[in-house]
């Protein structure tokens, strides 16, 4: 791995509520996945955002959500897949309005919270996420874990995902995220963070919470982003150590457009990826058309 970008949620206030100035953040990140409207952020918070990310020559993300501002995005809601898709749209649309009058655009799609961890599972909700992104714009990149189902969708629609992995968030056995409920979930020491970043960067693996490596690269690739919450204690410090440590090892930060597999890339589908979906998504059709 010699490239990788490093994002960040901004922009997740609303009204009188925050956020604080997150100026020193975007100062040390590349990639600004922006609140749309629907878990965090109103027109103002939008708008301010976008000339913030867009001065320093951060790259704008469309950070998608259920809506849910009183949860904050982090609750599950069982929104129908047709419904879901015009609600992303809908958050796109608003974001790229901002971003337009700062000087740039949306350059990459992300969940948020709840939705992304969703999506790695729930086949109706991933499905939403890809077909929002192709509707609005396919040659966006799709920032998303591998080895998921909204990962596996994306490559059959001809969807650019990025594989995504997190500094500061604990990993189960299986790769994902462990729910923010439970320990080990958040990670608050800006040098472990660094380890973890450097680590994930040049193997591609992670250490459980149960001590287990564990790939969160895809297969035969690389992480493409690297994540930093902005509502982790420390957050600044957790990104200029991240800076630091991935700059000791030999790896470069760019925006997802400037990466192996950014904007525009090809795609490459397995045989084996193709049969998997197309196999779930008649299992799908099926139960929904039986009585």
């Amino acid at each position: 791995m010699t490239a990788l970008a490093l994002n960040t949620d901004v922009g997740e206030g609303f009204g009188a509520w925050g956020p604080e100035d997150e100026g020193p953040l975007l100062d040390r990140v590349t990639a600004a996945n922006v609140a749309c409207g629907f878990h965090a952020g109103d027109p103002d918070i939008l708008r301010r955002t976008c000339a913030d990310a867009a001065a320093r020559g951060v790259a704008i993300g469309a950070q998608v959500s259920y809506r849910d501002l009183a949860g904050f995005g982090r609750r599950f809601i069982e929104v129908p897949p047709a419904t879901l898709v015009n609600e992303l749209l809908y958050q796109m649309g608003a974001l790229e309005v901002f971003a337009r009058l700062a000087g740039s655009r949306i350059s990459y799609v992300k969940a948020h919270g709840a939705l992304y961890n969703a999506a790695a599972r729930h086949t109706g909700h991933a499905s939403a996420i890809v077909e929002a992104v192709t509707l609005y714009d396919r040659e966006l990149p799709l920032l998303c874990q591998p080895h998921t189902e909204v990962w596996d969708r994306a490559l059959i629609a001809g969807v650019r995902p990025l594989a995504e992995a997190f500094v500061d968030r604990g990993y189960t056995d299986e790769g994902l995220l462990v729910p923010r409920s439970q320990p080990g979930a958040v990670i608050t020491d800006p040098a472990e963070a660094a380890r973890r970043a450097l680590r994930m960067a040049q193997t591609g693996t992670v250490l459980s919470v149960n001590g287990r490596a564990v790939r969160v690269a895809p297969d035969g690739g690389d992480i493409a982003a690297l994540c930093v919450h902005s509502d982790t204690p420390g957050a600044v410090a957790i990104a200029a150590a991240v800076r630091e440590a991935l700059a000791a090892g030999g790896v470069t930060v760019g925006t997802p457009a400037e990466l192996p597999g950014g904007a525009g890339a090809s795609v490459e589908v397995t045989a084996e990826v193709t049969a998997e979906v197309t196999a779930e998504v008649t299992a799908e059709v099926t139960a929904e058309a039986a009585p």
